[in-house]
């Protein structure tokens, strides 16, 4: 009998519990658009203007004052498979005068079978894309399902970076600088090569970085002007990082993490010639998107770091001193899974949330 009272004590109280945290969650956030299942990447293009990827292969163009979504016709031939599909979008920073769209996508383009990360740019012109370019096209081709990586970013200095994860292999591709995966790259915005990229004559010459298992989350610091990214970990090991160039970040040889079975697959957290990460967590909480917080709109939040929890649905303040991350604490519980979290023009901080949609953090 006392089993039972105590299995229904603890029922109630978590169903309290959850009340308690609905309530407080429905006050603090709105939810703008829906009708998207996986909402991946998102950009505003005016006020009530905006194009999400549904992850699934759809490319959707929202108009929030009037509650209308439209599909953007003609993409490329996506393969939604796994954690691939249509992925991560982003804005040329003269996107006002030139019209460009980057996004990234699993793509089964070239031999092999399967798919691997391809980035493009495109003009939407009555709902279309027009004027698509290929920008680059990871091979080989893989039947592997995960690790795309994919987010996408632009420096100051017009620079477009982007991530590609390890395809799932992670003795093969992260420390081989002759092969796509595991790696960061930097282009010019039209694809072509930079002169000073660090390994433009003896290795892929795309490649800005390496050492990398999955780099879900990519932002540029405001003021220093680095290109900061996030990535999964296996189990435990999850990572911020400042990306330099020509720098190893280490995977698989270093790591705060563990095989998700518990057995360890490296005994090293440091090592010589590997760069450690600015911050790290164990356990892991899958990190997904990451802004850093601007806005006159967030006062208590102004120079800081804001991440997205997939695992838990909650979104991590990293706190910052300089270029190092001293502490961390969790701001918003309860949105749900985070897939992308980024302050826009509007000045309001968004997050994209699985079965969901967007949902915009109200002001203080």
């Amino acid at each position: 009998m006392k089993i039972i009272i105590e299995k229904f004590r603890f029922s109630i109280l978590a169903i309290m519990a959850l009340v308690v945290s609905l309530t407080a969650e429905s006050k603090e956030a709105k939810v703008i658009i829906s009708g998207v299942d996986v909402p991946w990447g998102m950009v505003q293009l005016s006020n009530n203007q905006w194009l999400v990827s549904e992850r699934e292969g759809e490319l959707l163009h929202f108009d929030t004052a009037f509650g209308k979504k439209t599909k953007i016709t003609n993409l490329p031939k996506i393969s939604d498979r796994g954690q691939g599909g249509l992925l991560d979008l982003e804005l040329h920073p003269d996107y006002a005068n030139n019209g460009w769209l980057y996004f990234s996508y699993s793509s089964p383009s070239g031999k092999g079978r399967g798919s691997n990360t391809a980035i493009m740019r495109a003009k939407i012109k009555d709902f279309k894309l027009v004027d698509k370019e290929l920008i680059y096209k990871a091979t080989p081709n893989t039947t592997k399902g995960q690790h795309f990586g994919s987010r996408i970013e632009f420096d100051k200095s017009g620079y477009l970076f982007f991530s590609i994860g390890d395809r799932g292999n992670r003795d093969t591709y992260p420390q081989d600088i002759e092969t796509d995966a595991g790696k960061i790259y930097r282009l010019h915005d039209d694809g072509k090569i930079p002169k000073d990229n660090p390994f433009i004559k003896n290795a892929k010459p795309a490649i800005y970085s390496y050492g990398h298992r999955n780099p879900q989350g990519m932002a540029m610091h405001p003021v220093s002007g680095d290109i900061w990214t996030h990535e999964h970990g296996p189990k435990g090991g999850d990572e911020v990082s400042i990306i330099a160039s020509g720098k190893n970040y280490g995977w698989p040889v270093i790591s705060y993490g563990v095989n998700y079975s518990g057995s360890k697959f490296t005994e090293l957290t440091h090592k010589e010639g590997m760069e450690q990460p600015a911050w790290y967590w164990v356990p892991s909480i899958a990190p997904a998107g990451m802004t850093f917080v601007t806005s006159d709109k967030y006062p208590q939040w102004k120079g800081q770091l804001l991440v997205g929890s997939l695992k838990f649905g909650y979104l991590v303040l990293c706190q910052l001193d300089g270029n190092k991350v001293v502490s961390q604490k969790i701001v918003y519980e309860g949105i749900g899974r985070t897939r992308n979290v980024k302050q826009m023009p509007d000045g309001y901080i968004y997050a994209a949330v699985e079965g969901r949609g967007i949902v915009r953090l109200e002001a203080e």
